[in-house]
């Protein structure tokens, strides 16, 4: 599959999957006779679970290690798991502060509604006076 293709499916700009690939996230993308890079059911395993990461917020680091320890081989196992879950903790806490946030953001917007409900009703409140 060619890059505009990739590019296409995974809603990822060609400049971003370059730079995947430049910085190692998307490894050995084959290019034919033309120098067009050519991408194999294993590039795009590679670039869904890069998407995937980082929609999570992984950092590029957390993930170029990441694909530095599969690229190293089977005796690397505990260390990308190890990596993994200290990503799905620091995900964790993230969550949790954007639910605070969340909460805090509905309570604030309940306020305005009652705030707005009260200033409302002390409007209306001379007009009725003066009927």
């Amino acid at each position: 599959m060619r890059m505009a293709e990739v590019s296409a499916r995974y809603d990822l700009s060609q400049d971003t999957l370059r730079y995947y690939e430049r910085i190692g996230l998307i490894p050995s993308v084959n290019r034919n006779n033309s120098g067009i890079r050519e991408f194999t059911e294993d590039n795009l395993r590679w670039v869904e679970f890069i998407k995937c990461m980082r929609y999570a917020g992984l950092p590029i680091e957390a993930l170029i290690e990441y694909v530095n320890l599969c690229q190293q081989g089977d005796h690397t196992t505990e260390a990308r798991k190890e990596l993994l879950i200290e990503q799905r903790e620091q995900l964790r806490l993230r969550i949790d502060e954007m639910t605070r946030t969340l909460e805090r953001l509905d309570s604030k917007i309940e306020n305005y509604g009652q705030n707005l409900h009260l200033k409302e009703q002390e409007l209306y409140k001379p007009q009725e006076l003066e009927e």
